[in-house]
């Protein structure tokens, strides 16, 4: 928040301080609680709603109400506690959606425990680089994704039924969620060992993808939760006591932010999918009279393209918002979307990992109409544009990184202090990694990304990743992977590829040699052979020319 003799030379209309360089938030501040030994789920729990069912399975229509979720959570923390799981320890969770995935999380947080997550998707050995990075004490997972926990020597306590389990997978089943739900003793709660959480203790331990190829582990803390939660609950159109969709992965910080905490703490009801289908999500709508669906991008594109299908076969006249995030919308798909559904509003966010889901957005029916941003700064944040060449701090209308400072800004990155530097300044600056402007009116529109990120269906692609492990194949001498554009998905990984003279090597060759060793949605969907890959003196791959030659080739 600006102090009184900066806000004096605040502009109302852009938020912009001539005195510091520094765009201030145009919305009203969070009030964080005064209690320094506060911690996320005690704060969720505590606040006053009359809302009464918190999540529905979408596909087996259990639920459960506001009541059944905090018992449930009372009795998963008094077991884990019983298993000496302790403040600062590491717990990993390895599921799809599920309404059990908020139980887990706020059970393990409540204790001063932290919660790291990761996407089914994932092969094992990606899944073991996080459980060698992060530690952890123990893992929650399903049976179908047990096999993927195999040799970590975890022990794992199985979310749902299981049978006929194999002795092969070499791992130490120690309980079901169900039964920890279900402990009914006074002795759990009796004996559990509540260490006193702090504001600033850690919760979450999200990965976030890096340009470098290796993921961070994006250290969060309680602190930078309950930011998220108020600055939602105090800055939001009405999200109280609504019914949501939550089709996007609980794993990321979008739904975890957004279904696995906040709403809780507004009444709100949850439906969940455990994966993404068209037809299933909009069944779902109409039988649950759904208000808002949170997406992605290729969601929105799947229902413009498929718009007379929809309105013929589904009945969608309770929806009213659709919360885009992940990925900027263009003027021409909003006015698309808008044009086959002119009852529903879209709303977009930006946000990172880093930021605890938190960044700019469009909140009113007035903000929606604002095509192309990203929306006004979130509530306490501050901003700077930084020329990425010569580190001035610009102002309206200058185009350069985008620097964000706030409460929900994150820690830092899990013992990884390079990179924490590298990203985080002293003042507790974020280099986003992204090129944006800010207008006289203090909307933000993401131009360009200094990140080479890949946004596939949402998710995110380190491209570097991809290379590093292309350089391992025996007949390939160098590679790049640029985003390739796609109506459908928004981009996918495409690579070009130096073989080794005289290989015989194919397209799909290579996408059969990166298939089996990365999750689907990494796979590289489309392969050029090149006689050299263009750098510049330092050795940089130069992805923009390759994007260039790639779109001339459409």
């Amino acid at each position: 928040m600006a102090s009184d003799s900066v806000s004096i030379d605040i502009d109302p209309r852009s938020g912009f301080c001539k005195s510091n360089s520094v765009f201030y938030s145009k919305r009203k501040p969070v009030v964080l609680p005064c209690n320094d030994s506060l911690d996320i789920t005690t704060f969720i729990s505590s606040r006053a709603h009359s809302g009464k069912i918190a999540f529905i399975d979408a596909s087996t229509g259990r639920h459960l109400t506001f009541p059944q979720v905090w018992r449930a959570v009372d009795s998963v923390a008094s077991c884990l506690s019983e298993m000496g799981i302790r403040k600062g320890h590491v717990v990993l969770l390895l599921s799809p959606n599920s309404i059990f995935f908020p139980i887990i999380s706020l059970s393990v947080m409540s204790l001063g425990a932290i919660i790291t997550t990761t996407n089914p998707l994932n092969t094992p050995q990606e899944i073991r680089k996080q459980v060698t990075d992060s530690k952890p004490t123990l893992a929650f997972t399903t049976q179908s994704l047990l096999p993927k926990l195999s040799g970590t020597g975890l022990p794992v306590i199985l979310i749902g039924g299981y049978d006929n389990l194999s002795s092969k997978l070499q791992t130490k089943i120690v309980s079901s969620l169900e039964d920890m739900m279900n402990e009914t003793s006074q002795r759990g709660l009796q004996t559990r060992v509540k260490e006193r959480v702090k504001q600033d203790d850690t919760a979450t331990l999200l990965y976030s993808s890096g340009t470098t190829g290796d993921s961070k582990g994006v250290v969060s803390s309680h602190r930078n939760l309950i930011a998220m939660v108020q600055t939602i609950a105090g800055n939001s159109m009405s999200f109280e006591e609504q019914t949501f969709i939550c089709t996007v992965p609980m794993f990321h910080i979008y739904g975890f932010g957004v279904f696995a905490t906040t709403l809780l703490a507004l009444g709100s009801t949850v439906v969940l999918l455990s994966k993404y289908d068209l037809d299933e999500m909009l069944s779902v709508i109409a039988k649950y009279g759904a208000t808002y669906l949170p997406l992605v991008p290729p969601i929105l594109v799947a229902l413009i393209n498929q718009a007379e299908k929809v309105k013929a076969k589904y009945d969608l006249r309770t929806l009213q918002w659709v919360l885009s995030g992940g990925a900027p919308l263009s003027k021409e798909v909003i006015e698309s979307f808008l044009e086959k559904y002119p009852t529903v509003r879209i709303l977009q966010g930006y946000a990172l990992t880093e930021t605890t889901g938190l960044g700019a957005s469009t909140l009113t029916p007035e903000e929606s109409q604002r095509y192309g941003t990203a929306g006004l700064l979130a509530a306490s944040m501050e901003a700077k544009i930084v020329d990425p060449d010569t580190g001035e701090a610009l102002s309206v209308n200058r185009t350069g990184e985008l620097w964000l400072r706030g409460p929900s800004v994150m820690k830092g990155y899990f013992s990884n202090p390079e990179a924490t530097a590298s990203t985080l300044d002293r003042e507790g600056w974020l280099r986003t990694g992204d090129i944006c402007h800010i207008d006289e009116e203090g909307y933000i529109f993401v131009v360009d990304r200094l990140k080479e990120l890949i946004k596939y269906k949402g998710y995110q692609v380190p491209p570097a990743e991809l290379e590093a492990l292309l350089l391992t194949h025996q007949e390939i001498v160098d590679a790049a992977v640029i985003p390739f554009p796609d109506k459908e998905v928004g981009q996918y990984p495409m690579a070009y590829v130096v073989k080794k003279w005289g290989s015989n090597l194919s397209e799909s060759g290579v996408m059969d040699f990166v298939s089996t060793q990365v999750a689907p949605y990494k796979r590289i969907r489309r392969v050029a052979f090149v006689g050299a890959i263009p750098k510049n003196p330092s050795g940089k791959i130069l992805r923009k020319d390759l994007i260039k030659l790639a779109i001339s080739k459409l």
